[in-house]
């Protein structure tokens, strides 16, 4: 045998072996995923792990994360995970080509530390939970261990297809071949019973009716969307409204099974109650913009919508709850979802008259599963990790000396009230806008304090009042705008509100963590 040949061979048996570690890898992903939609589809192995991933990842990290990739955070942390599983299948795969126990033992190995995550995640539901892990990288380790041996040396084979060292290519491919096709077969099935598992909880959603709200949103004042090119739309379309938070697979809850359970400290009358209790009450109808403690200054993490739901104070009170300042006894009010997130609010402010709802529709159409279908909850002026839990399942009373929710944990303030802030959303940075007068624009917020006033500073001249849209409400955003007479050149455009208090938006910048940014926002442009 000539070197070049038997280097031929070599290399050929490596790639094989590094093939035999992906369909390994492909293998046991499929019968996990196929485990799962038997199971909890949120227990498949990229689900547990990218889960736990996101808990331990520092604060700075993650809002790195939300920064650089914006919605597609989660998308790029499952394609981050699955390129490493591509790389760990092929390094196992030429491991296996020695040393075939080993190889196995690295795939277990996978399906030990997706186990340990599922039955660490915060929404777990017992030992089941580790199930599609375990049975998944049992699969994929006894897959390894067969194909691996296909590439054994063995006596000598006389076909065309066999090596020079005695494995047979031939029958290497044939297996691969039906590892491949079989793996295929069983994600399909999976994918398929995980749809026909979520198909409840459409139902549910596509038949719901709306009632007509006991207590409607008064109608839009006139004028409240400026007639701007390039301004944010006052309300926000559902489909473009800002999606933060930790869900890797968006929870698909049936209205029919669903229940909320409210108990806890101070809470005289437990209830539980169902979705469709919920609708029989008195609704109330409200426009509130919600903010991300994630937006930095300038940021997109905010949006507006027209909510209907259940007044939270009164579900409260039913229960004999009573806030700290009327001789209660729990000062925290814990939200948990589906998924097992818990976000903590005070209840001094749940329960001080404002519009706290737990709603059931966002812009006439029952909550998008996006945004927290069946149920989620809305409390304006705080930003939404301390109050907008979406698939809301319970609400404990407890201390915040007793117990920290979740970003709390993670080293973000207990109390969060939103910031003002004003963002120019046009002329966009670095536009070249023309010579003559250029409309400035974009929007202010302080929710539950509403917005006085909005003032505009070109490069280091003076403050200038803007224009000011008529307001909808103190827990709504407001638009403005300011007439420029450009003179040629770079400008810096800046931007600053005053709330309804008469206190001024400050120019200190600081981050998003741990109580959301602030700083003034500006844009550099060039006029002709």
């Amino acid at each position: 045998m000539t070197v070049v040949s038997t280097f031929r061979t070599s290399f050929a048996r490596g790639a094989l072996g590094a093939l035999s570690g992906l369909l390994a890898g492909y293998a046991a992903l499929a019968v996990a995923e196929l485990v799962a939609s038997l199971v909890r589809p949120q227990t498949g192995p990229v689900t547990v792990v990218g889960g736990a991933a996101i808990d331990r990842t520092p604060a700075p990290v993650k809002d790195f994360a939300i920064r650089t990739f914006g919605e597609d955070d989660k998308l790029v942390l499952q394609l981050g995970i699955l390129a490493a599983l591509v790389l760990l299948g092929t390094v196992l795969g030429l491991v296996s080509l020695r040393h075939r126990r080993t190889g196995a033992a690295g795939v277990l190995l996978f399906g030990v530390i997706g186990a340990g995550a599922a039955l660490t995640r915060p929404d777990n539901a017992g030992v089941a939970d580790a199930l599609p892990s375990v049975a998944g990288a049992a699969a994929g380790a006894a897959i390894l261990y067969f194909l691996a041996g296909k590439l054994s040396p063995s006596s000598p084979t006389a076909d065309a297809g066999g090596g020079a060292d005695g494995w047979s290519r031939r029958g290497f491919l044939l297996a691969a071949s039906v590892t491949a096709v079989a793996s295929t077969g069983a994600g399909a099935v999976g994918r398929a019973l995980t749809g026909r598992r979520g198909q409840g909880a459409v139902a549910s959603r596509t038949a719901v009716k709306l009632p007509v709200p006991a207590s409607p949103a008064p109608p839009l004042p006139k004028g409240v969307q400026l007639k701007v090119a390039g301004i944010s739309a006052f309300t926000t379309p559902n489909k473009d409204f800002y999606r933060v938070d930790t869900a890797l697979v968006v929870p698909r809850v049936d209205a029919d099974t669903w229940r909320l359970r409210i108990r806890g400290k101070g809470v005289t009358r437990p209830r539980t109650y169902t979705f469709q209790e919920l609708l029989d009450r008195p609704l109330i109808e409200r426009d509130i913009t919600l903010t991300c403690v994630s937006n930095e200054v300038g940021g997109p993490y905010i949006g507006h919508a027209r909510w209907l739901g259940v007044r939270l104070t009164d579900l409260l009170r039913e229960c004999g709850v009573k806030p700290p300042s009327q001789g209660g006894k729990a000062d925290q009010l814990v939200a948990r979802s589906v998924d097992g997130m818990t976000l903590g609010s005070p209840v001094e402010e749940v329960m001080d008259g404002r519009d706290a709802i737990l709603a059931v529709a966002m812009n006439g159409e029952p909550l998008p599963f996006d945004h927290g279908f069946p149920v989620r909850m809305l409390v304006p002026g705080l930003y939404g990790y301390v109050s907008a839990c979406k698939w809301i399942e319970e609400i404990e009373l407890t201390t915040f000396d007793a117990y920290d929710p979740y970003w709390v944990k993670r080293k973000w303030a207990r109390k969060a009230p939103i910031k003002t802030q004003a963002r120019i959303d046009t002329p966009k940075p670095f536009a070249r806008p023309a010579a003559g007068t250029v409309t400035v624009a974009g929007v202010a917020w302080t929710q539950h304090r509403g917005i006085d006033r909005v003032e505009v500073r070109v490069d280091d001249g003076p403050w200038q009042d803007a224009d000011l849209a008529p307001q909808a409400g103190v827990d709504t955003w407001r638009q403005w705008s300011f007439p420029w007479n450009t003179t040629p050149g770079g400008h810096t455009l800046t931007v600053r509100a005053t709330d309804g208090t008469g206190a001024t938006q400050t120019e200190e910048r600081t981050r998003t963590i741990p109580d959301g940014a602030s700083g003034w926002h500006s844009v550099f442009v060039t006029a002709g």
